[in-house]
């Protein structure tokens, strides 16, 4: 067994190898306070054929033992992943996955355990470095250390490795992830900040992970392992000046189209022809004559933007897409919006609802609430695909969760707003920065809905195109500059700062001057389509819509809530079936009444008032009588409240039966008499007729 340790914020932070898992390629613990995890990194020993790209997998997972838990549910085990295990996986894999080398495709697979859980937030980031250590002691071929840190903005200082306490008082968090040279990945959100000080943070984060990677080495000189050799891919020169000729001029024409399916259709009928030229010997070429092809293109798209400062659709570096979009457009919605930007179509739709709607999300952390949901849809067609329609993957997930962020800081407080609020984005047409559309779409949805946002918020995706000392900063990036560039950096935000990013490099790092770059051009596109947006919609409409929820809240005294609901819960389910509303109430008496019906949600108001309400000595009320009894009637002055009218309190003469004066069921006015020390009521009529005729 090999360990080795260093210290955050006055605790160890721990890696020990030789223990745990010792068939694994690499296996590694780490342990940081009350938190430990696992990772383990395999691969396997053949590549696979036929493919062009890495196949890794990357696996984060909770045990419910972690913290102490049975988990919930009819089955007694973990199942599928929940949304920040998968979310998690994600985060591990993006700055992992740049760091294999150019021709390894073995099949491999890093998991992380989460095997104790306390209550230093940090399972992620230990995740992060854990399978950065096993694969940096295996003989898998891997260009890290990679090393991580999560760091938080509260007011004028940074917190490093907030716990779970700490980070509900950070206004903006984020995590950081990257080799002793340069940043790999970065994402957070919160509270509006400026870029110059999301810049520092980076620098100190930065600092923060030498640490880490520094730790990771000394690990990896007591218990590395020879790494396996590795042959990256070489090209055949002669079939490549093949290809060149047949097919060089022909993709020069065909990447300045600016459409993109009519631009991927020229260039697959261009590659099909070279193949039926070229692949004509017993040894099938086709695939190497893809690469060279794919190749030639990358780099005739590359050295336009470097040396001609022009892309593909025609735009200069720093230059937007055409912006349109509509409001309103579904009748029976709380909000909707339809926002494009170029080629790429989000429709976004708000939906209102209570307290009952909320999600509940039982985690390791312990059991919460969710009021604000976003859920983004990437359907097959919007990229013209045939696919089999399944859950929500990965990918659709991450970018929810992103636009998600870059929302909720600017939702009004629950006080203010009492809804549950859940917008869902679907993609009906995807080239490039679909979340960003997502963020734009979701802002005027909810503007639409009448939703009380403090300020509209945009997205906008940047990408970077690297050749030694050369690079450009793209603004809204299309797909094809996705895929062909070195960084896709989607930056969120109002006029006044940044609310959520997500970066990701396919390259060794990036520089602090790269992230300036990225950031203030980013900031001039942010406001660029903000402007274009407050065209179509400048504020949150002043009505919700007319099929949206109307919630009206009220206070009671904490003692009256359970004379509301009522035994096993019978008054509140008659208020409900009498009216048909929604009533939520919490511990503190407060009290939310939902209902389109605003009618019928004033009668429930008017019926938890009159159970809630105390009678007032000498006041008049006009009461129902309830029961009639030998030596008096039982009067109601509100509902489930009643007093005793004395036969002697009835008229003010002698009167031999109740039944001679009142009748059950009729409305009669009374005044409170008395109010003993158990709370029991008299009434008098008499003295009630002669205070009115008085």
């Amino acid at each position: 067994m090999t360990n080795v340790e260093i210290e955050f914020k006055g605790k160890p932070l721990y890696l020990e190898t030789g223990r745990f898992a010792k068939q694994a390629d690499g296996s590694v613990i780490v342990r940081y306070g009350d938190t430990v995890i696992l990772a383990t990194a395999v691969a396997k020993k053949e590549a696979r054929e036929n493919i062009d790209f890495f196949p890794l997998t990357i696996d984060y997972q909770e045990k419910a033992y972690a913290a102490g838990k049975i988990p919930g549910g009819f089955f007694k085990r973990e199942g599928r992943p929940t949304e920040k295990e998968v979310l998690t996986s994600r985060l591990i894999d993006r700055p992992t996955r740049p760091l294999f080398p150019d021709g390894f495709y073995c099949e491999t697979q890093g998991i992380v355990s989460v095997l104790s859980f306390g209550n230093e937030n940090i399972s992620d980031i230990l995740g992060i470095i854990g399978i950065s250590a096993a694969l940096s002691i295996s003989n898998i071929p891997f260009e890290g250390p990679v090393g991580a840190v999560r760091l938080g903005i509260l007011a004028d200082s940074f917190v490093i490795n907030p716990d779970l306490q700490e980070i509900e008082e950070c206004d903006f968090t984020l995590v950081v992830a990257g080799t002793e040279k340069a940043v790999l990945m970065v994402e957070g959100g919160g509270l509006e900040v400026s870029e110059s000080v999301l810049l520092e943070a980076l620098d100190i984060a930065h600092k923060e992970i030498k640490k880490v990677v520094d730790l990771q080495k000394q690990l990896v000189s007591l218990a590395g392992k020879t790494k396996r050799t590795v042959t990256p891919p070489q090209l055949d020169e002669k079939l490549l000046e093949s290809v060149s000729g047949l097919a060089l001029e022909k993709i020069k024409q065909a990447i300045n189209i600016p459409d993109k399916l009519l631009r991927q259709d020229t260039l697959n009928d261009i590659l099909k022809d070279v193949i039926t030229e070229l692949n004509t010997g017993e040894d099938d070429i086709s695939k190497d004559i893809s690469f060279i092809f794919n190749k030639l293109e990358k780099d005739l798209v590359r050295n336009m933007i470097l040396e001609q400062g022009v892309r593909v659709d025609g735009r200069k570096p720093d230059e937007v897409r055409q912006i349109s979009a509509d409001v309103g457009i579904l009748p029976r919605a709380h909000g909707s919006a339809l926002f494009v930007r170029g080629e790429t179509q989000a429709l976004a739709v708000v939906t209102l609802g209570t307290a009952e709607d909320e999600q509940r999300i039982d985690a390791l952390e312990g059991e919460s609430k969710k009021a604000f949901m976003l859920h983004y849809n990437f359907p097959p067609f919007s990229v013209g695909e045939v696919k089999f329609l399944r859950s929500a993957g990965r990918r659709e997930i991450g970018h929810g969760i992103l636009a998600e962020k870059a929302i909720k800081e600017v939702l009004p407080q629950k006080t203010e707003f009492p809804y549950t609020i859940r917008i869902v984005s679907d993609i009906l047409e995807s080239n490039g920065s679909s979340s960003m559309a997502t963020v734009c779409g979701g802002t005027l949805a909810l503007m639409d809905a009448g939703v009380p946002i403090k300020a509209p918020v945009a997205g906008i995706a940047m990408g970077l195109i690297k050749e030694e000392e050369k690079t450009v900063v793209l603004t809204d990036i299309l797909g094809l500059e996705d895929h062909l560039g070195d960084m896709d950096f989607k930056v969120t935000g109002t006029a006044s700062g940044i609310t959520a990013f997500q970066m990701d490099v396919k390259i060794s790092g990036v520089t602090r001057e790269i992230m300036a770059n990225a950031l203030e051009q980013a900031k001039k596109g942010r406001l660029y389509i903000l402007g274009k947006m407050a065209e179509i919609l400048p504020s949150p409409r002043e009505e919700l819509a007319t099929h949206a929820p109307r919630i009206f809240t009220m206070k009671i005294k904490p003692d009256k809530i359970r004379d509301v609901i009522g035994t096993g819960g019978k008054v509140i389910r008659g208020i409900v079936e009498e009216t048909g509303v929604k009533i939520d109430i919490d511990d503190t008496g407060s009290i939310n009444i939902a209902s389109t019906d605003e009618e019928s949600a004033q009668k429930a108001i008017e019926i938890v008032k009159g159970i809630v309400a105390e009678p007032e000595l000498g006041k008049v009320y006009t009461g129902k009588v309830k029961r009639i009894v030998d030596f008096g009637a039982f009067v109601e002055i509100f509902p489930g409240t009643e007093g005793l009218l004395h036969i002697s309190q009835i008229a003010d003469k002698r009167i031999e039966k109740v039944t001679d004066v009142l009748k059950e069921g009729e409305e009669t006015v009374v005044k409170v008499i008395e109010i003993d020390k158990m709370g029991r009521i008299r009434l008098s009529r008499k003295e009630a007729l002669k205070e009115q005729s008085g």
